[in-house]
């Protein structure tokens, strides 16, 4: 089962299918919007910056992404919940601001909202939707990861944030703005150039 599902999402990032999107949809729960407690020092002659440790907690932030690996743009959406009426408005939302006229290939992990029976009739309703699931534990094969790694070293990272409204409101503009320069992820299965498995 895990080579079958590795070698079907490798084959489909070598080989898209022509006249069809690519997406690569998850979602990032629990970003914690927080803000230092003390200010931080900035780098100096001699002198390395300083980051202050403690930190006040403002509660989280979820958030669902779509990524098209072929043009390596991305839509994001600030979530109130992780389930799978959530999920299928987030797809519902896709599926009609994509040209009606083309195929739709998504590479999904197995998260209970991806896997629910009323996703499943969801995507059983709508047959353009072709779903390539992730083996079990191998989430890091979609390359939304990616995109959420960047988003978390650009945004959140060295953040300070005084609410779940400010965090938002940075992943917003961030996530607009990426999209103006976007180019695909020169993605590797091994640390080699993109192949098969």
């Amino acid at each position: 089962m895990f080579w079958t599902r590795t070698a079907d999402i490798c084959d489909l990032y070598l080989n898209p299918p022509p006249d069809a999107v690519v997406l690569s949809i998850d979602d990032k729960t629990a970003i914690a919007a927080r803000s230092r407690k003390h200010p931080g020092r900035h780098a100096g002659p001699g002198r390395p910056a300083y980051q202050e440790f403690e930190y006040v907690r403002h509660g989280t932030v979820s958030i669902i992404a779509a990524l098209d690996v072929q043009t390596g743009q991305a839509v994001t959406e600030s979530i109130r919940r992780n389930d799978s009426v959530t999920f299928q408005h987030f797809l519902t939302m896709l599926d009609t601001s994509i040209d009606p006229a083309k195929q739709i290939h998504v590479v999904l992990d197995n998260g209970s909202s991806h896997v629910a029976k009323a996703t499943r009739a969801w995507l059983s309703a709508h047959p353009r939707w072709h779903v390539h699931r992730t083996p079990v534990h191998a989430s890091w094969l979609n390359q939304i990861e990616l995109y959420f790694s960047v988003l978390t070293r650009g945004v959140v990272r060295h953040g300070d944030f005084s609410s779940r409204d400010d965090l938002i409101n940075k992943i917003e503009p961030y996530a607009i703005e990426k999209n103006t320069t976007a180019k695909p992820y020169r993605w590797t299965y091994d640390g080699t150039p993109l192949k098969a498995a």
